[in-house]
């Protein structure tokens, strides 16, 4: 069976709910929109599920015009995806320092009220040009507010393989959007995925950076924000440990060529 392209997942506001495409563009820093909006605290500090897991339940739609966040008992917001003559601000993503811009005083002080602290949503603007780490990425490889590196992709018969040691040890099965994943690769080995070099996916070519170490955010039940932990991480350290990256489930990649990805494309060698 060939490896196919089988999901697509955007992400637009770093640690929310992700939106599933059938196509998307991939540029330089990422999909489309991914991850180019994020909410920091009163010192331009990212929030995350880490430590935020209620992060998880509010849901991100995109029109042609404006990115739309809802939560359950809350009144949706809308925020232009063009937003003019704000003036930057300096913020962090861990050691990670750029510029970025408040877009919405009233989506400021719907998160302020939602996440119980003071906080503000910002946006990437295309003149910000945040790395990744050279030492895996390469040179100048543009990165949006993603945790370190343009994408990442997981294997389904990677999940498919850690499902079935869990259901050996009598826990549930876990969903792949525990793991955040932008694309999910059918018709491979499990974590066939570590190997990958270059490859080609519709029209864009990406190389493998490095494979993604897993946190505390895979406890997190991506429906309803309930932290259920230790799993997946007890059962990724019995065999997913490496002393370079943690505990590995995925392929962090970076574009070498942008361009059109859809569901069901191949996913072969470069």
């Amino acid at each position: 069976m060939p490896a196919t392209l089988s999901k697509i997942h955007v992400y637009p506001v770093k640690g929310l709910k992700g939106i599933d495409l059938e196509s998307a563009l991939c540029t330089e820093r990422g999909l489309q929109h991914d991850r180019r909006w994020m909410v920091v605290d009163r010192d331009g500090v990212f929030l995350s599920q880490r430590e935020h897991p209620r992060m998880a339940t509010v849901w991100t739609e995109l029109s042609a015009e404006a990115l739309i966040l809802s939560a359950p008992d809350r009144s949706p917001v809308d925020v232009p995806l063009a937003h003019r003559g704000a003036q930057p601000i300096t913020v962090r993503v861990w050691k990670s320092v750029c510029e970025a811009v408040p877009v919405s005083r009233y989506a400021d002080a719907w998160f302020t009220e939602y996440l119980g602290l003071e906080c503000r949503l910002v946006h990437m603007p295309d003149a910000t040009h945040r790395l990744s780490n050279p030492e895996y990425a390469g040179p100048d490889r543009l990165v949006s507010f993603a945790d370190g590196y343009a994408f990442l992709a997981i294997g389904a018969a990677s999940l498919e393989d850690l499902n079935g040691r869990l259901a050996a040890k009598g826990h549930a099965r876990l969903p792949m959007n525990r793991f955040r994943p932008n694309f999910v690769v059918s018709g491979t080995a499990p974590y066939a995925e570590d190997a990958w070099q270059e490859i080609r996916i519709g029209e864009a070519v990406m190389r493998g950076a490095k494979p993604c170490g897993r946190c505390q955010v895979t406890t997190t039940d991506q429906s309803t924000g309930e932290v259920r932990g230790p799993e997946p991480l007890a059962t990724l350290a019995e065999y997913r440990e490496s002393n370079e990256f943690g505990l590995m489930f995925g392929m962090n990649l970076v574009a070498i060529a942008p361009g059109m990805v859809r569901v069901g494309d191949a996913v072969a060698p470069a």
